[in-house]
């Protein structure tokens, strides 16, 4: 969330945050959102009951704020098929690892139990399935001689830094669309995709 923060400080991105909103009052992203003007809601889930009515107020604040485009960053919450329905194709996310490998949760644990040379992170179009949907942008990183899932994860982090604002300023400025469930990039310019596997580094004894 921070990341795209600092990306839409820029003149040209074309996106703004207008909101940060979390189901937590003690999320972390709330007071660094204050810090920088913009505006905050927490949505507890505990204070409805059920998910049809915790989703309901989710979607009054964000019609509230005039909000067009959501990106998900570190909500931890399945949402349901009608929510997802309802934002189709204007509601985005991004999981650390190379989708579809390593749906769900300790993706470095498990690329590390799997033993792949390559890791990274996807931006990808929400759908009803977790983990699932079309895929914007994918980042790789090198899976080093003696990494653990901490340094695994430092480096997929880093990765997801770069590419999430990518996604965001190419979702933003239309120029990616869902084609047969394909995402299409159309006035994309080569100096605007990034180099997205990070050079290797020295390996670890």
């Amino acid at each position: 969330m921070r990341a795209l923060v600092e990306a839409a400080k820029a003149p040209e991105f074309p996106a703004t945050i207008a909101l940060v909103m979390a189901n937590r009052a003690d999320a972390a992203g709330l007071a660094f959102a204050e810090a920088e003007g913009i505006a905050t809601a927490v949505v507890p889930r505990r204070d409805y009951d059920n998910d049809e009515a915790f989703e309901a107020a989710l979607t009054e604040k964000l019609k509230e704020a005039g909000i067009e485009l959501i990106c998900l960053a570190g909500f931890m919450r399945i949402l349901s098929a009608s929510f997802v329905d309802a934002w189709r194709n204007r509601l985005i996310n991004i999981h650390p690892s190379l989708l579809p490998a390593f749906r769900g949760l300790r993706t470095h644990e498990r690329a590390l139990a799997a033993g792949v040379r390559v890791a990274g992170a996807t931006v990808h179009y929400v759908r009803a399935e977790m983990d699932d949907g079309p895929i914007i942008v994918q980042g790789a990183v090198p899976v080093l001689s003696g990494d653990d899932a901490e340094s695994l994860a430092a480096r997929v982090l880093a990765m997801e830094h770069r590419i999430y604002p990518q996604a965001l300023a190419w979702v933003a400025g239309r120029k990616a669309r869902v084609v047969n469930e394909k995402v299409i990039m159309e006035g994309v310019d080569e100096d605007e995709t990034p180099d997205l596997v990070s050079p290797p580094g020295p390996a670890k004894a």
